[in-house]
């Protein structure tokens, strides 16, 4: 059988060593709450346990609640981290009230004279629930959940099943107690060990993973309008040509430019020049369709890729698009100022190269430009010879 008494330094050295490489990498990282929550989970858990360790025969009925209070804070404290890095809104409406609850239960059962059995039925069953819905958490179907994640949930849901497990031999048996090593209480500690080591690395794991795709998307996307830029339009549309052309679909591209952008900046200033960015991306977007891949090429340039659509089925979204922007409020600028832009539409051809579609869209944008704007212009032909290389 395990020494617990033993194991429960591990885990207290464990538990404060995670904390120390959590401090150690938020150093040199963001601020990100949920690690800063995580590192405190860990610390004050290895501390619960390093009191446990000192020896069994020192705990006195304070210190054991103190010991064990403790531990129920860090554990809620790591629920309260995957909560934040979840981006869950009201998660303190939730985890404050029940960690007010769990303490008082485990207070009440320890001053009101519980049994030692009775005291470890309860723990059992706090720390089983707190696991149970730490695994709820990771493992919720939605979309963008990683194999980490599942992992990690999995992990607490084993321990979960420790905890209740635990907690049924309790009311079978009279010889459940903290540091009494039987079968119940060697799964306990086996589980927790392994929930340590997974859940430690595996939740810095999850933070590093978070921040990359922070970094990713920064490559990629316009932070301003949150379309995607001008170096992953060209990544997307020659990937939705080539696409196009396996399966001999059409695809087109238009070229927008939003009219008198320079006027509504020097006359309303640079926030208001922002805003409208925004207001004509969202507007646009409600004329497109999901597959449709929308770029901010820079400044008031935006291009679109409409992959299966024809010219004339190009056309007809160009134009759902002119009257979308000029319905679009823009409240910055007063009251019923109103936008518009001009459109130049091309149908790609199978064997055209992006530069060169994309040149005679901008040539049907100069068009729309220079008859009035507010206009939607069919661009020239692919010359021959413009070809890929």
């Amino acid at each position: 059988m395990i020494d617990t008494n033993t194991f429960m330094l591990v885990l207290a050295i464990g538990n404060i060593c995670f904390a120390m490489l959590m401090a150690g990498y938020t150093r040199s990282s963001p601020v990100n709450r949920a690690m800063e929550l995580w590192q405190w989970a860990k610390l004050v858990q290895g501390c619960a346990h390093f009191i446990g360790w000192l020896h069994p025969d020192w705990l006195l009925p304070y210190v054991a609640l103190v010991a064990n209070s403790a531990l129920i804070i860090g554990v809620e404290l790591e629920a309260a981290a995957y909560c934040s890095f979840f981006n869950f809104r009201r998660w303190k409406a939730v985890l404050f009230p029940s960690l007010a609850l769990a303490l008082l239960i485990y207070a009440a059962a320890r001053l009101g004279g519980a049994s030692p059995l009775a005291l470890a039925v309860v723990l059992s069953l706090i720390f089983g629930l707190l696991s149970g819905v730490m695994s709820l958490l990771l493992l919720w179907p939605r979309p963008g959940v990683t194999v980490l994640q599942r992992i990690i949930g999995v992990n607490n849901f084993v321990f979960f099943v420790a905890m209740v497990l635990r907690a049924w031999s309790g009311t079978v048996s009279d010889d459940l107690h903290a540091f009494v090593s039987g079968p119940a209480q060697s799964f306990t500690f086996i589980t927790g060990y392994i929930i340590l080591i997974v859940n430690g690395f595996g939740f810095l794991l999850l933070c590093k993973e978070k921040d990359d795709n922070k970094l990713a998307q920064l490559a990629t996307i316009d932070s301003l309008t949150g379309l995607v830029n001008r170096r992953a339009f060209f990544e997307q549309i020659e990937g939705a040509r080539m696409l196009a052309a396996r399966q001999r679909h059409p695809i087109a591209l238009l070229m927008m430019d939003l009219d008198y952008f320079k006027r509504i900046n020097d006359r309303f200033g640079h926030a208001a020049g922002d805003e409208a960015l925004r207001v004509f991306s969202a507007a646009a977007l409600t004329a497109l369709r999901e597959p449709d891949i929308m770029a901010r090429l820079g400044g008031e340039e935006f291009a679109v890729a409409l992959p299966g659509t024809d010219l004339a089925g190009a056309m007809q979204a160009a134009e759902r698009v002119r009257l979308a922007v000029a319905a679009a409020a823009l409240p910055q600028c007063g009251v019923g100022y109103s936008m518009s832009v001009s459109v130049g539409v091309v149908a790609i051809d199978p064997q055209e190269h992006i530069n060169a579609a994309l040149a005679r869209a901008d040539h049907a944008l100069y068009a729309a430009k220079s008859a009035g704007r507010n206009r939607v212009e069919v661009g020239q032909p692919m010359r021959h010879g413009a070809v890929r290389a």
